[in-house]
């Protein structure tokens, strides 16, 4: 392990669970956990310890101590943590990157180059990033200081990755502040699905919530989430239709109404595709398996 992770691992390890920072998640597994559906938000995530690996479309990343994952929009993955034991337990820390402070920082970056490929990235953390992670932290030994020091040291960390040196993380961070940036538009358009994800989709309707042509917001979209649109509602159809089997695995018919599909055998189809076997029998499984080990941590 890198000596300056060192600090962040025993800070992860004793306030696991922890949420007296906003919006920060603190977590920890002691052995890995099986392939579970989540919806990932903007966030700043460091790994102190073990690995993670998490899949977007057809992208897999794995991501394990000292590496980060940054993400500038809502996206369907499948994440499953690779690497954990009892002795030494995966641990990860992940921040909200909050579009309005952003906003306010990003008029005071020399660059306003912001991201048009994908809209998440995995590297290595550097020592200017994680110098504001670990003392934001260390609030958590000092609760009183948290409605003091914490926006201060969340700045520091967000102009840190604002003004990083690696240009593929700093522009993916500016585009979530910058309201005309292409990836803004899509994360626009991307709410509008979610809210809508039951209905038929027409491209058109996205692409006039992002102020695009369809052509345009097409290729935009495809480049920012590596996947269509329409793959991309099919996506939340099907998580969210694999968490309501969850809790009655036999109403596969119901629930694949219930999601916006038409048809059940194309509802068994597409289900079967993404998670390796038919609604009804997946939802088996998976009730089998300990809750702990279900979360896509």
């Amino acid at each position: 392990m890198r000596p300056d992770l060192t600090e962040l691992r025993d800070l992860l390890t004793r306030h696991a669970g922890q949420t007296a920072l906003a919006g920060v998640t603190v977590l920890s597994s002691t052995t890995p956990t099986e392939p579970m559906t989540g919806l990932m938000s903007p966030t700043f995530v460091v790994v102190a310890q073990g690995s993670k690996r998490t899949t977007i479309a057809d992208q897999v990343l794995t991501y394990g101590a000292g590496d980060f994952l940054i993400a500038s929009l809502d996206l369907p993955v499948v994440a499953h943590v690779a690497e954990a034991s009892r002795e030494a337990p995966y641990l990860v820390v992940g921040v909200p990157l909050r579009p309005e402070l952003i906003a306010e920082l990003v008029l005071h970056v020399p660059s306003h180059a912001v991201g048009e490929g994908p809209g998440f990235a995995v590297g290595r953390v550097t020592g200017d990033l994680l110098d504001p992670l670990v003392r934001l932290l260390r609030l958590l030994d000092r609760p009183a200081d948290i409605p003091v020091l914490a926006a201060g040291i969340e700045r520091e960390l967000v102009w840190r990755l604002l003004t990083s040196e690696q240009s593929e993380q700093g522009a993916i961070v500016r585009s979530i502040g910058l309201a005309d940036s292409s990836l803004a538009r899509i994360g626009r358009a991307i709410s509008w699905i979610r809210e809508n994800y039951t209905d038929l989709f027409r491209v058109e309707d996205a692409a006039r919530v992002a102020g695009m042509s369809a052509t345009s917001f097409h290729r935009h979209f495809r480049a920012a989430t590596t996947m269509s649109p329409l793959q991309f509602q099919k996506q939340l159809r099907l998580q969210e239709a694999r968490n309501r089997l969850l809790a009655d695995p036999h109403g596969v018919a119901e629930v694949g109404f219930a999601v916006g599909y038409e048809s059940v055998s194309q509802f068994t189809r597409e289900y079967r595709r993404l998670f390796g076997l038919p609604p009804g029998q997946d939802a088996l499984r998976l009730r089998r398996v300990p809750p702990a080990s279900r979360q896509p941590v």
